[in-house]
């Protein structure tokens, strides 16, 4: 028979889909055998609406046959079929999809689930392969044909022989070249990872015979140092799942299911903190299932760190990691998303419509706060698991957004505090159990609790009765000043200078004190220069001699934060050096108002001693050695 043309501008359109539409070439397989799952879709419904075939589901397979020695690969199944007239229509005219019209003629009845829409996935065949065959007869039908094509130069249809109804795609696998191994889509291994990857959710089971060694058992009478016998014998193996996890009813599962799940596919050997199954009908309908996990990936600080959800529509997986689908703040939940509702491109790798996808995140988004709140109230110590794993990442969610994701993330953080610091506290409970009239939440920052503890604002916090939360990431005090405020209480650095718990008489003490004291106060500013803003006597350092307090919005941890990043120029937070009043320091102090030489030296030590209790380093420690040594 002549060859003829296809329709359709089809060497333009064909060499645009080879050359331009797929990303991957892999994908091939994918459509290949989403086409064959269409197949088989259409004679089970047949067979569901009239009751005729006798067919079940169970009669149904797509068979995989790899041949290395003539360079082919076999997609078949014993679907449908097609007729001469449909075999012209569907793979004659490109972009003529047959899935699409059957879905769209019965799209009032339910039990039809339809991948295909766009016709052209069978073409992608060509990318792999300069040869493709198809062998097929229409179920009822005794007339095979066949249909033959090198590409856009056109394709043969001829009579032909086939046992049963279905399809037989034949693919000729190129031969490699630099750019690409074809010969890898003639590898069994290479296969399986392909369906593996893409296919393992087709409702259909997806065989491949391989060849095994088995050895042959010994006669009786054989020596017992012969040597074993092997024989050569076919396994048939279902490479697919079929039935995904995600769509099975969750009284149905147990923790185990799921765990091993996870740690399956997702590649991890510990179980995950928790996961989350969820069905959602609607504007939009899907199925999710994501997971928290214990420990951050091993890539989890890199550049190549990529977030995201597996997209699935119809149990086929069109991109393996959906970003649109996590907020950056939630970029370590990992996980799948499957939905009949996408709109997709020609290719199916891309989403026309980002509306759905947004629609979809939006309630992911909200599920996954949802249930992280439920862990923190049900179940405090696996919370806190995943709260020292990827509580930073929350964090910088506030930050890094200035406070517009406040609202959504606020109430999952969660912090260790003077009341108990073997317990963490949330800004809630914090609030909830606040005195009454206090109007600050009160926290400070430091390395590590224990250094926080040691500080005098938080003695003198203790003292009267205060709770303080410790704050020891490096992003803690910049994520608080994005918030402003929590349920309207505002939040309070104890080491900063504002941080004053005297009472009005108190406070008027001081002052007349630091009036009386201003000869020997201005004398210990000259001392120290631009190194302080200020010099002055406290009434709030309990039994500490000195400390160093901030002035404005830059504090002393931010200032050590930001100067041990690489940018270059260097901060300066505005300090206060503070020194306790009723303490023997501030007498010795007030007995060297005569001595101006002295008071310079006490000066230049309680500054450096002030530094080492607020964790600062000292600019010149061999300087305080010889003065410490002279006092002595």
């Amino acid at each position: 028979m002549s060859k003829q043309e296809f329709k359709a501008e089809s060497k333009k359109l064909l060499d645009m889909m080879i050359n331009s539409i797929y990303t991957h070439k892999e994908i091939f397989l994918r459509e290949i055998i989403s086409n064959a799952s269409d197949a088989i879709d259409k004679l089970y419904y047949k067979e569901l609406s009239e009751q005729k075939t006798g067919l079940t589901r169970d009669n149904f397979k797509i068979t995989i046959a790899i041949d290395k020695e003539a360079g082919k690969l076999t997609v078949s199944d014993n679907g449908i079929g097609m007729s001469r007239e449909e075999l012209e229509n569907n793979l004659g005219t490109i972009a003529k999809s047959g899935s699409f019209d059957f879905k769209n003629e019965n799209e009032a009845k339910e039990d039809i689930d339809i991948i295909g829409q766009f016709g052209v996935g069978f073409y992608s065949a060509f990318m792999v392969s300069d040869h493709v065959e198809v062998i097929t007869k229409k179920y009822g039908s005794e007339e095979a044909y066949s249909w033959v094509s090198e590409g856009a130069d056109g394709y043969t249809i001829e009579s032909a022989e086939k046992d049963g109804h279905g399809t037989d795609i034949i693919l000729h696998i190129k031969e490699d070249t630099e750019e690409e191994k074809y010969s890898d889509y003639l590898e069994q291994y290479h296969i399986s990872s392909l369906i593996k990857k893409y296919s393992d959710y087709i409702t259909y089971p997806i065989q491949m015979d391989f060849e095994m060694r088995k050895p042959v058992e010994k006669a009786e009478d054989a020596p017992e140092d012969a040597e074993p016998e092997f024989e050569t014998v076919i396994e048939t193996r279902t490479l697919n799942s079929m039935v995904p996890i995600w769509k099975k009813n969750k009284a149905d599962l147990t923790d185990e299911d799921y765990n091993s799940y996870y740690k399956e596919k997702f590649y991890d050997f510990t179980d995950p903190v928790c996961h989350i199954h969820t069905r959602v009908e609607g504007q939009i309908t899907y199925d999710a299932l994501m997971y928290v996990p214990s420990r951050a990936p091993y890539d989890y600080m890199s550049k190549d760190f990529k977030r995201g959800l597996a997209l699935y529509t119809n149990g086929v997986m069109i991109m393996e990691k959906c970003e649109d689908l996590l907020p950056e703040y939630f970029n370590f939940v990992t996980g799948v998303v499957d939905s009949a509702d996408l709109s997709l491109n020609i290719s199916r790798e891309l989403l026309q419509h980002d509306r759905q996808l947004k629609l979809i995140a939006k309630n992911i988004e909200k599920k996954i706060s949802s249930e992280l709140i439920k862990l923190q109230e049900n179940d405090r110590d696996k919370y806190m698991e995943f709260f020292k794993t990827f509580g930073v990442q929350l964090k910088f969610g506030i930050y890094n957004s200035y406070g517009m994701n406040k609202d959504k993330l606020q109430d999952l953080l969660i912090y260790s505090s003077s009341a108990d610091d073997e317990k963490y506290v949330t800004f809630k409970e914090y609030v909830s159990r606040m005195p009454e009239g206090q109007e600050h939440i009160y926290y400070a920052c430091g390395e590590t609790a224990d250094k926080i503890k040691a500080l005098p604002q938080a003695e003198a916090a203790k003292a009267k009765g205060y709770e303080v939360l410790y704050m020891t990431d490096n992003v803690d005090e910049f994520t608080l000043q994005m918030m402003n405020e929590y349920d309207g209480k505002t939040f309070m650095n104890i080491n900063a200078s504002e941080f004053d718990l005297s009472t009005e008489e108190e406070k008027e003490a001081i002052k007349k004190e630091n009036e009386e004291a201003k000869i020997i106060l201005d004398v210990m500013k000259e001392t120290l220069g631009d190194k302080v803003n200020d010099v002055r006597f406290t009434n709030t350092l309990a039994n500490y001699p000195v400390c160093l307090t901030n002035e404005g919005d830059l504090s002393i941890e931010m200032e050590k934060t930001l100067n041990a990043m690489p940018l270059g120029e260097k901060v300066k937070a505005d300090l206060v050096l503070e020194i306790n009043a009723s303490h023997d320091v501030a007498a010795k102090l007030k007995s060297l108002e005569s001595d101006e030489t002295k008071l310079k030296e006490y000066t230049e030590v309680l500054y450096d001693l002030a530094k080492i209790i607020s964790g600062l380093s000292i600019d010149d420690p061999a300087r305080l050695s010889e003065l410490v040594c002279k006092m002595m």
